[in-house]
């Protein structure tokens, strides 16, 4: 399986919304895309495909931009990924189809269609909470002087 960027970035945008979110505040793209050094343009675009996957909402105004649909514990990692990504798993095109079909079937039934089904179950088992929790865990705590 490959994530193209658009992928990439759209979880990481989303993982630092998780992160924000009990500010209960709409975040600008703006903002995310200087927190996270993603080009504005780039995360517009993403943030078109999250909002037309219903995975965010955006909020209209001078206080506006864009909010999560949803508890961070129940959206997923493989939400997040097919909503900017369309499909994630491609049929297998059969490799010797013509001349042993029972091999392609084979290849099909024992070992590509059980590798989606386990991707697609690790996937949808990391919520965007754990991701965030999971990166706060990874920071480095803040001195004051």
């Amino acid at each position: 399986m490959r994530i193209s960027a658009k992928g990439r970035y759209a979880l990481a945008a989303t993982v630092f919304m998780a992160q924000q979110y009990p500010k209960k505040e709409p975040i600008t793209v703006i903002f995310m895309s200087t927190a996270l050094g993603i080009s504005k343009i780039y995360l517009e675009q993403v943030f078109s495909l999250l909002k037309k996957a219903g995975l965010v909402r955006s909020v209209k105004g001078s206080q506006g931009g864009y909010q999560l649909n949803g508890e961070p514990a129940q959206l997923t990692a493989y939400d997040v990924l097919l909503g900017v990504e369309g499909a994630l798993f491609e049929p297998a095109s059969p490799a010797v189809a013509e001349f042993a079909p029972e091999i392609d079937r084979a290849i099909l039934d024992a070992a590509f269609t059980p590798a989606d089904a386990a991707l697609k179950e690790a996937l949808g088992a990391v919520t965007l909470e754990r991701l965030a929790l999971e990166a706060q865990r990874g920071q480095s705590p803040m001195y004051y002087i």
